[in-house]
């Protein structure tokens, strides 16, 4: 079966691929192992230049790449560019710091010295998801390859022509070959790539179901997993916040990446003496927002990814609405087979709607209304998701109390949830494990061994 590039905003398929054959597979497995066998014998100050020129590509190319995923999942231009100048900044951030990150760290023991060394693993297979193309893989590339791995990316089926443009920037960069490499497969296929003695380890960015079938495989073959899944992201707005403030970063958290973000605001928990003014000054931002071409600048967001992903969330929103949720601000999917998706709002959201158990990977805003802070928290906190969260207020020590009740696996004060380098990333319950970027994230696929010099 083609693996095909179909752009979401005309519905036009621009692109075919053929899949690569099992054989074309081992064999691109074996080269990997072969070039790690090279590759984790490079130096740090080699294996940083050549990640610096790779930023260099992504820098100076950011238009022609971003014009790639903007055809391929329809964020619009401008985001997708900026997407790609983050991919450069992870590059930078682990040139210049790797080697520290990962240095022999000594440790105080009985022995005349003792101490812990992180050596690369080998092969690890990447497994990623469409929504951001480019910076989910990059945020493993960067790290992984920097400590000596070397990796195989299976990319989401839709964008194919991102999966071979990182290849391609990758090879452009100079790095030895066989480094990293796409696999073009299809998703029954990861299991035997996971089988194969010269993966030793996987990280996958995707839904619930992905991450529990490839933690399943990985486990029976007792291989490293780092998962990262869904999410159903609080944004907490107490009684003492600033509402302009709020309101306007409500909008942005809810619409970056027109909805389809992990980590964008979802749930929006409101405490009552201020629930209406937050109401009406969100619903005013959010209806101002405009759609269109994803390659205009005038274009606010733009179509989701795919005509049956804004089909399925029509169905979340409308069975929300048939349990009692009330639409604030109405839009959703008003022509058949398209996915253009227009931003709507819920309130009186409640237990048992999709709207409040389900992660809502789209333009809809659940708002709930709660009577205080300790509310709040229990509300927040009523999700079997776990990734990361919001918090509005003008006190940043109520803010900070609060932040560490909440269970995520990053809270944010009076700012919208972001990925950074600096910053590890990653969540809790359903929302996977491990941990990306940072310090943290590098060691994730090391061996972290101990040394004992009697």
């Amino acid at each position: 079966m083609a693996i095909a590039t179909l752009n979401p905003a005309t519905g036009e398929v621009i692109k075919t691929f053929t899949p690569y054959t099992a054989e074309e597979v081992a064999q691109k497995i074996e080269a990997a192992q072969k070039a790690f066998g090279s590759w984790k014998k490079t130096s740090f100050t080699d294996r940083a230049a050549l990640m610096q020129q790779q930023a260099d590509v992504l820098e100076k190319e950011a238009e022609k790449y971003g014009r790639i995923i903007s055809l391929e999942m329809g964020k619009p231009l401008k985001d997708a560019i900026a997407e790609v100048k983050k991919c450069a900044s992870v590059c930078r951030y682990y040139a210049e710091n790797a080697e520290d990150f990962l240095a022999d760290e000594e440790i105080k023991s009985n022995a005349a010295r003792s101490l812990i060394a992180y050596e690369p693993l080998g092969v690890v297979l990447a497994v990623m998801p469409w929504n951001f193309p480019f910076w989910q893989v990059y945020r493993f590339l960067a790290p992984a390859l920097m400590a000596g791995n070397v990796g195989l990316l299976k990319h989401a089926s839709n964008v194919p022509q991102c999966a071979l443009a990182i290849e391609e920037i990758v090879k452009q960069a100079g790095f030895p070959d066989h480094v990293f490499q796409t696999l073009l497969v299809g998703s029954k296929e990861v299991d035997k790539i996971i089988e194969h003695e010269h993966v030793k380890a996987v990280t996958l960015t995707g839904s619930e179901g992905a991450g529990a079938k490839v933690a399943e495989k990985a486990g029976h073959e007792i291989k490293k997993t780092v998962l990262e899944l869904g999410g159903s992201d609080p944004f907490i707005v107490l009684e003492d916040a600033d509402l302009e403030e709020a309101t306007t970063f409500a909008v942005k958290s809810r619409m970056v990446n027109t909805g389809q973000s992990c980590i964008a605001a979802k749930r929006f928990i409101i405490v009552e003496s201020i629930a209406d003014a937050f109401l009406e000054k969100f619903k005013t931002k959010m209806a101002a927002l405009k759609t269109g071409n994803p390659l205009e600048e005038a274009c606010d967001y733009g179509p989701l990814a795919r005509a049956d992903l804004a089909e399925e969330l029509q169905k979340q929103v409308q069975e929300s609405v048939k349990k009692g949720a009330e639409v604030v601000l109405d839009g959703g999917q008003k022509e058949k087979d398209s996915a253009y998706f227009k931003p709507m709002i819920l309130k009186n959201v409640v237990p048992g709607m999709p709207a409040y158990d389900e992660e809502m990977f789209g333009p809809v805003a659940a708002v709930m209304v709660v009577k205080d802070e300790a509310e709040a928290i229990r509300v927040a906190n009523d999700s079997r998701f776990g990734l990361a969260g919001a918090i509005w207020t003008k006190d940043e020590k109520r803010g900070l109390e609060i932040a560490r009740q909440v269970e995520t696996g990053a809270m944010f004060i009076n700012a919208m949830v972001e990925s950074s380098p600096e910053l590890p990333f990653g969540g809790i319950k359903k929302s996977g494990y491990g941990r990306e970027l940072s310090y943290v994230g590098i060691r994730e696929f090391v061996n972290q061994k101990s040394i004992w010099i009697s």
